[in-house]
């Protein structure tokens, strides 16, 4: 793992578990601390300043994709490979909500909505779906189910854009999507490259600009 300065480029941390990582998320509290999902099936939380992992959070049955804070940075989601999502206290490696149900897919890629009662995950049976984030957290929204893309077998971003209004994301036919996210309608979709759209991901206050990468080697500003 290695932490740059992103305007240097310069290695400012760097730090290993001996188990390659798959994804990493700064605690938004304190930018000395972040968590990271590993290929054994564990969470794992660093503190730089000590360089050290200070915490595990060992539930899944397989390898951990994706992290997201949630409820104002009190709680955090994991995802896995065994197709189940954890919501957990941060700090504390108990689950305090499973998300596990029979028909249920792997969901490889998460991201919090803007208006921040809802997250939505890239699921591998070709659909976006959408869990609440405060009250109930963990409830899976049936009205807010996006499909139409193809997603299978491959963690393509999603992302919403920064009015709440739109939801987009990547395809394994190099598209990138759009849907409305008050009525869940289709709206539009975008041939941005020649293989797979992995990234896709609005400008933090533009509605207007998204950037997305691919496996074919590019990334593109779009307007």
């Amino acid at each position: 793992l290695k932490i740059f300065d992103t305007e240097s480029g310069k290695v400012r941390w760097r730090g290993t578990s001996g188990v390659l990582p798959f994804n990493a998320k700064f605690y938004p509290e304190n930018e000395s601390e972040f968590l990271c999902g590993q290929k054994n099936k564990i969470a794992v939380q660093w503190d730089t300043r000590s360089n050290r992992i200070v915490q595990r959070y060992d539930e899944h049955l397989s390898a951990v994709n994706d992290i997201l804070f949630i409820d104002n940075n009190r709680r955090f989601v994991t995802t896995s490979d065994d197709k189940k999502i954890f919501i957990w206290d941060y700090g504390t490696p108990v689950v305090i909500k499973h998300i596990s149900e029979p028909q249920q897919h792997s969901t490889p890629f998460i991201t919090l909505h803007p208006n921040k009662k809802w997250f939505l995950g890239q699921s591998m049976d070709n659909k976006i779906v959408s869990y609440s984030a405060i009250n109930k957290i963990g409830r899976l929204n049936m009205k807010k189910q996006f499909s139409g893309h193809l997603s299978a077998a491959h963690a393509c971003q999603v992302d919403v854009s920064p009015d709440g209004g739109l939801v987009m994301s990547g395809d394994i036919m190099g598209f990138v999507y759009f849907w409305d996210w008050k009525n869940v309608k289709f709206v539009n979709k975008i041939q941005c490259h020649k293989k797979v759209t992995m990234g896709a991901a609005w400008h933090p206050t533009q509605n207007s600009l998204i950037a997305t990468c691919s496996w074919d080697a590019t990334i593109a500003l779009w307007n």
